[in-house]
């Protein structure tokens, strides 16, 4: 599996701001990364949890650069790297990877926002960035799946405000598009991913479910898209593709898993507070 998308399937991202490759990864891949995750007591740690407007909290764990592990293995794997290439148009690189760890029955909701809601306050000019959803638990409508709006991205970026701990989109304008887009349940199974634009409009519900969801999120930014001004996420920094074949491996070797420096949520990401602080409504 070389992982490029074939012209039918690049025209399908383009028209619908999103698309879903399913068996990206193999049942073996999406087990080493479900293990070390689930073992993983510094990404438990490292876990921020946010007030999704409605008293639930989502828990996240995010890091800026890949690593040496696992988690590194997967966002800069050839297949990864070389489709998004293909789906933007140029070389990116590694803008941050997170785990999204929706716990059985507790885990809340995403309002509904734009990627590039929460990152244009990061000083990137262009929407020209694109986040791959892995599923490493099955992800169905009854444990909070992604929900997209097919075409939103056409809309352009998308005023945001402060909901709860999240930005989330205008709520009439969502509203509106609602009526003239179809919502789409990207449900999945382990291994499963769906590639989605940054001005896609998206959302999850809350976990009601006995089932956990838990799933990675590696997101790249096009190399000319280089930020104006210093965030909490990186400028542009070459990021080195590997072999398919290193998952496994390093996958395998307990002690070199995880690899990765945790950001600090709270204390590091201003892309939503500074709604609150500013009044502006991005």
């Amino acid at each position: 599996m070389n992982g490029v998308f074939d012209s039918a399937e690049l025209a399908s991202y383009h028209d619908n701001g999103y698309l879903i490759r399913r068996g990206l990864f193999t049942e073996e891949e999406i087990g080493l990364l479900a293990e070390t995750a689930r073992n993983d007591h510094a990404l438990d740690q490292a876990a921020t949890a946010l007030d999704d407007g409605e008293g639930n909290r989502v828990r996240l764990s995010l890091w800026n650069h890949p690593g040496e592990g696992i988690y590194g293995m997967v966002a800069r794997c050839r297949r990864m790297v070389d489709s998004v290439e293909q789906l933007i148009g140029e070389e990116v690189y590694h803008y941050h990877s997170k785990m999204i760890l929706k716990d059985a029955r507790t885990g809340g909701a995403w309002a509904w926002h734009q990627d590039y809601g929460y990152w244009y306050q990061n000083g990137l000019l262009f929407p020209d960035l694109c986040s791959v959803m892995i599923a490493v638990d099955p992800a169905t409508k009854e444990n909070g799946c992604l929900q997209v709006l097919r075409g939103s991205h056409k809309m352009g970026r998308v005023n945001h405000i402060l909901s709860g701990e999240q930005a989330g989109a205008d709520r009439e304008r969502v509203e509106e598009a609602q009526k003239v887009m179809e919502l789409v349940y990207c449900e999945m199974d382990p291994g499963d991913a769906v590639f989605f634009h940054s001005n896609t409009l998206h959302a999850s519900g809350a976990n009601h479910s006995e089932n956990s969801r838990w799933a990675m999120i590696c997101c790249y930014n096009a190399a000319s898209n280089n930020p104006y001004r210093e965030s909490h996420h990186p400028s542009y920094t070459k990021l080195h593709k590997v072999d398919d074949s290193k998952i496994i491996e390093v996958g395998r070797t307990e002690a070199a898993r995880s690899g990765v420096e945790f950001a600090n949520i709270e204390e590091d990401d201003q892309s939503a507070k500074v709604l609150a602080e500013s009044g502006e409504e991005p």
